[in-house]
């Protein structure tokens, strides 16, 4: 899909003190992720910390990022998990009307095999009004799709579009690109590994560091799409340092304190996360001095 190429930014979900979503602070990283130069909006991914997201706040999540962002961008919405039934219930419920297409992220702790995996993305596709994007993450997951088992959905599921690639395994990501039917797009689920992945044919990512460093990130990702993978290796190089602090103590814990920083949100996460220590924010407040980002 041309839509799902470029920077797509997996967007955190702001909290206050006291727990409750903070809409307004969703509102600004919204607009200063578009005005930054994203091609896409990613809402309820893992970066959003959706697994302490209970439904209603999930639906309001939703509601606010399309309301600020209009038409501007394509909105990508998450909606996986590890019971079949479960997730194919809940896209009949979900409102997708606006919505590009669903993230739908390989089931964890039950440890599926590769047939299991395929059915189930099988029957979620077939579930789905939109078009689907795989989300393969073994690292969070414990399960690792396969090249073989992405072509195999790629290739006799019409409405399975694309797959977000969390391996880790640029070789994996090669045989991706590799067999894909045309049309179909492989994005990078890490931000370090992105320039790897474009080098091989690859569409772009599905970034974490894109909430914080916009600019930066994007015109990294646009000029290596190009070919220009000199000019993209620099802005690598400005990003590197502190894309690893960023993932130093975890997702999105880094992420937030980073857009504290930034004085977009305040630096708030959900039970079992917690805020990365000072000598990380530290860290992170070097790199921004450092490489003036």
């Amino acid at each position: 899909m041309n839509s799902l190429r470029g920077v797509g930014v997996a967007l955190i979900t702001p909290f206050k003190k006291d727990g409750a979503v903070d809409f307004p602070a969703l509102e600004k990283v919204v607009d200063y992720t578009i005005t930054g130069g994203v091609d896409f909006l990613v809402v309820l991914g893992t970066t959003a910390e959706s697994a302490t997201l209970n439904k209603e706040e999930k639906k309001a999540v939703i509601k606010c990022v399309k309301e600020v962002n209009g038409e501007r961008k394509p909105v990508v919405v998450g909606i996986g998990g590890n019971n079949t039934a479960q997730v194919v219930a809940d896209l009949r419920e979900s409102d997708l009307t606006g919505i590009e297409a669903i993230l739908s992220v390989t089931p964890y702790y039950n440890k599926p095999s590769q047939q299991g995996m395929y059915a189930h993305f099988k029957a979620i596709a077939e579930a789905s009004p939109i078009p689907v994007i795989l989300y393969n993450v073994p690292g969070r997951t414990g399960v690792n799709l396969n090249a073989d088992t992405v072509l195999r959905l790629a290739n006799e599921v019409p409405n399975i579009v694309a797959v977000k690639e969390a391996s880790g395994n640029l070789g994996q990501a090669g045989y991706i690109l590799r067999g894909r039917p045309e049309g179909f797009s492989v994005l990078s689920g890490e931000d370090n590994l992105t320039l790897g992945l474009i080098s091989q044919g690859g569409d772009g990512v599905i970034s974490v560091v894109a909430n914080v460093f916009p600019k930066e990130f994007c015109k990294m990702v646009h000029v290596a799409l190009k070919g220009d993978f000199v000019t993209a290796q620099a802005y690598f190089k400005r990003l590197q340092e502190v894309t690893d602090a960023l993932f130093e103590e975890g997702n999105p814990a880094g992420v937030k304190a980073a857009l504290t920083l930034k004085g977009l949100i305040d630096n708030h996460l959900r039970l079992p996360l917690v805020p990365v220590s000072e000598r990380v924010v530290q860290k992170i407040k070097n790199n921004i001095e450092k490489y003036s980002l």
